[in-house]
Formats: structure tokens, C-alpha cells, sequence
């Protein structure tokens, strides 16, 4: 393993770190600079859960059958999510 590896958590370590920190700020035990201290870190790591899972999305493909009935990949689009009722 790498020292990069070792260094920087992955996806699921840094979701399970965001929600806990998510957790204690809605607790209401933390004072002031610990929250800010914590809102700094939910920041760092919302943004690497966003570019991790962008980078994920980049590389999905899904096989469709075109109108041949031949196999083809094209790049994978998200559903669009509806807004809740």
C-alpha cells in the first residue's frame, strides 16, 4: 500500500466521517470554534465525496441495444431526480 493510500481516507471512511460530524453539530455539544473547526472539515470532505463520486460517474458506462439489436456502450446519464411532491 502506498503512502497515499495509507494517508488520504477513502469514500465510504470520509461519508462515514462527514455524517458524524454532521451528527454532533445537530447534538449541539460542540461550542463555538469546535463548530467551526467541524463545518471546515464537512467542507473538505463534501468536496472530496463530490469529486470521488464525479470521477465515478465519468467512468460507468451502460450496454444498450441500438436499433440493430446490436450491443453498444454509451456514457452513463443519471435519471433526473423529481422534486418531492
Amino acid at each position: 500500500m502506498s503512502k497515499k493510500e495509507k494517508s488520504e481516507p477513502g469514500f465510504d471512511e470520509s461519508l462515514r466521517r462527514l455524517e458524524e460530524i454532521v451528527g454532533q453539530m445537530e447534538a449541539g455539544a460542540m461550542d463555538l470554534d469546535a463548530m467551526v473547526t467541524a463545518f471546515e472539515e464537512g467542507q473538505r470532505l463534501v468536496q472530496f465525496c463530490t469529486q470521488k463520486l464525479n470521477e465515478v460517474e465519468r467512468r460507468i458506462e451502460v450496454l444498450v441495444k441500438d436499433g440493430a439489436g446490436a450491443d453498444k456502450t454509451e456514457p452513463f446519464t443519471p435519471p433526473v431526480a423529481l422534486p418531492p411532491a
